[in-house]
């Protein structure tokens, strides 16, 4: 059995990378992560279709403060129990702007199997292709957004979803 989780976090200008380990079995959090209903339940988002590997998968957020926006991703990978990734435009929250002619950022989930349980890592890569006026913003705000939902993804596999976090 492991002690304390441990996360890490490692960032450039381009990146955002997020390392925890959780203590839950592979497969536990390989379905945390690619069933849309759970990940729906620990992101905070009501997704509306599964996801398939080059299909959207798009949903209404219901993270507070955030009930406003529509969430859309597009599945690039579902490698079994090892990876999972999806392309979307990062911190694309208002809706007078329409953000489809940028280059999406892309996010990439990898588990390992470690003593105890998984350790699941959470690459966003593609800043430096968004927007000058509004990369600093987005890269700020999803550092942070990472570091909530690494927490929520880990109180969602221990049963305690009561203490998801519900700020950014």
């Amino acid at each position: 059995m492991m002690g304390e989780s441990k996360t890490a976090s490692h960032s450039s200008s381009d990146q955002i990378k997020k390392l925890i380990e959780l203590k839950a079995s592979q497969e536990r959090v390989w379905a945390a992560l690619t069933d849309y209903r759970k990940f729906g339940e620990w992101f905070r988002v009501n997704l509306e279709v599964p996801f398939v590997v080059g299909s959207k998968a798009y949903g209404q957020m219901t993270f507070p403060g955030f009930e406003h926006f529509r969430l859309e991703v597009i599945v690039i990978a579902i490698e079994p129990m090892t990876r999972f990734a999806y392309t979307w435009h990062p911190y694309a929250v208002d809706p007078k702007v329409d953000y489809s002619n940028e280059i999406p950022t892309t996010v990439e989930f990898t588990l390992e199997p470690i003593h105890g349980g998984t350790l699941l890592t959470v690459v966003e890569s593609g800043f430096d292709a968004v927007p000058e006026w509004r990369r600093s913003e987005a890269f700020r705000m999803n550092e942070g957004g990472w570091k909530s939902q690494m927490k929520n993804v880990e109180l969602y596999l221990e049963n305690k979803q009561s203490d998801m976090e519900t700020v950014c």
